[in-house]
């Protein structure tokens, strides 16, 4: 099996170092994420740099914390100070739906709790530190695409996926 002929798994850039999430750190790297990398399974990606967004950035939270709302456009992505940065999410939900066909992706594992890539639980849009179940606009968007979305919590379960 060449390297090509492997399957890949779309990841949080944050999740594999990289120092992209919005206070400008990484989100630590799990083994098995290295170990992926190393091997030539991953596809690395930060949906909200991918649509333009700086780092550092304010912190942005989802009203209600669904992302499946922001992409049929009844709620709207929206920063600490009040600034509407639904569109950068949205672009950069849909770069990773095109990394995801141009790969041939079913399985991504994308940072927990996160606006973009959250899988089951994301902060509320108040800005308290309330998390309700949802989804992140990226994780809603690949799961409409049938991408199975798990978190950095369920590696174990993301390698059975890929098996």
């Amino acid at each position: 099996m060449t390297r090509s002929d492997l399957p890949k798994v779309l990841v949080s850039a944050c999740l594999l170092g990289q120092p992209v999430r919005y206070d400008g750190r990484a989100s630590g790297h799990p083994d098995l994420l290295q170990r992926w990398q190393a091997q030539g399974y991953v596809v690395p990606l930060c949906p909200e740099v991918a649509g333009g967004l700086p780092t550092p950035r304010p912190p942005a939270e989802i009203a209600g914390g669904q992302g499946a709302s922001v992409l049929d456009g009844s709620v709207q992505v929206l920063t600490v100070t009040g600034e509407d940065v639904s569109a950068a999410f949205l672009a950069g939900a849909q770069q990773a739906l095109a990394l995801v066909r141009e790969h041939g992706i079913r399985v991504a594992v994308l940072k927990a709790g996160s606006p973009s890539c959250g899988n089951r639980l994301t902060y509320d849009g108040t800005f308290s530190g309330v998390k309700v179940a949802g989804q992140g606009v990226t994780t809603a968007l690949l799961r409409r695409a049938g991408v199975q979305v798990f978190s950095e919590l369920e590696l174990e379960q993301a390698q059975r996926a890929l098996e």
